[in-house]
């Protein structure tokens, strides 16, 4: 008769009982933050488009998204997506992000992640030098264009959505700060844009409960302040997302450095895609780049982004620009997530 040990190596797969939801994701990074891409076993969602689809997950699904993205089968900084019908028949595809807090409108760091992963998955052609995806973001449409060469992607990127300044030079009271002065812009999310140097907080990890902290005494500060946060054709997107904090760079050879805090205190890793795309139209505003011209932030891990201009655009109102972001992703591995009917912890908790 085998001994123990002889039986682990001989049966290595656990078998769930049918009455167990499972569910198949494909784990990647951009910069160091996770996206957790869900592939199967998530229920089919109704609608006509993605803010459709958005609000059903919201009304019918939101116990799927705890389970997934907080403890024990997450973190408080997780981050996730799964992908729906496009808008359209030009489209390929459209895409929900899923945070600790619940569903945000954009996500660059997602959009480069499942480009490269529609690359290496076969789920579009291997064109080189580029391959080239249409995918519905709750913003709206992003292009998303993968570099590819000896049919490896080598890196992505996207133009976003039209991007543009709400208010520049504003200043709000922040108990325990101040008064805080904020840039407030948008580039397929909202954001407060905050130079850290002026608050002497060093972007480093060693700060990384501070910055949450203060992130979120700024964001609050802001949200109770402004009524500037609107979108002007979407009252679904007219929410403030989180505090970026813009200080200068570590390392040689970068322009900045770029910390978001959002959500419910989440810490982004990389650069932040759509944080990016919001402070384009900022440095265009204020002449420090131009056309033609190119920024290199990197984040709180010294990953970085490239920023530039793709061209300008009148949008509702506002003097916007489509900026282009690229970066690189990464697949990390697979997983068979299981809820267990009879679990008291099935659909997550949320410890900060």
């Amino acid at each position: 008769m085998p001994n123990t040990y002889e039986r682990i190596k001989q049966n290595k797969i656990f078998n769930a009982p049918n009455s167990w939801l499972k569910i198949k994701t494909i784990e990647m990074h951009t910069g160091g933050e996770p996206l957790r891409v869900i592939i199967d076993g998530f229920p089919k969602l109704e609608g006509n488009n993605v803010l459709e689809y958005r609000q059903f997950i919201k009304n019918n699904y939101d116990h799927l998204r705890r389970a997934l993205i907080h403890e024990p089968r997450g973190h408080a900084d997780m981050y996730g997506c799964i992908l729906t019908p496009p808008n359209d028949e030009e489209g390929d595809f459209g895409i929900l992000f899923l945070h600790n807090e619940g569903y945000s409108t954009m996500c660059g760091h997602a959009i480069i992640a499942i480009t490269t992963l529609a690359v290496e998955m076969g789920w579009i052609e291997k064109k080189e030098p580029e391959a080239i995806l249409k995918i519905d973001a709750p913003c709206g449409r992003i292009n998303s264009f993968a570099k590819i060469q000896n049919g490896k992607v080598q890196s992505v990127y996207f133009h976003c959505v039209p991007s543009f300044i709400v208010a520049l030079d504003q200043k709000v009271e922040v108990p325990g700060l101040g008064l805080v002065e904020y840039d407030l812009a948008y580039g397929g999310a909202f954001y407060a844009y905050v130079n850290s140097d002026k608050l002497g907080l060093e972007l480093t990890p060693e700060n990384y409960s501070l910055l949450i902290q203060t992130g979120m005494d700024i964001k609050q500060a802001v949200m109770n302040s402004s009524n500037l946060i609107k979108h002007p054709f979407e009252e679904d997107l007219s929410f403030l997302y989180g505090t970026i904090f813009i200080g200068s760079p570590i390392s040689q050879g970068i322009d900045s450095r770029n910390v978001c805090i959002f959500a419910e205190g989440e810490v982004d890793r990389c650069p932040t895609g759509s944080g990016v795309s919001g402070r384009i139209p900022i440095h265009y505003n204020r002449g420090e780049i131009k056309l033609g011209e190119s920024m290199i932030i990197e984040s709180i891990t010294g990953s970085v982004f490239k920023g530039s201009i793709f061209r300008e655009e009148k949008f509702g109102g506002f003097d916007a620009v489509i900026p282009q972001v690229e970066g690189t992703a990464y697949i990390i591995g697979s997983s068979d997530f299981l809820i267990d009917p009879k679990d008291p912890f099935k659909h997550g908790f949320f410890l900060r």
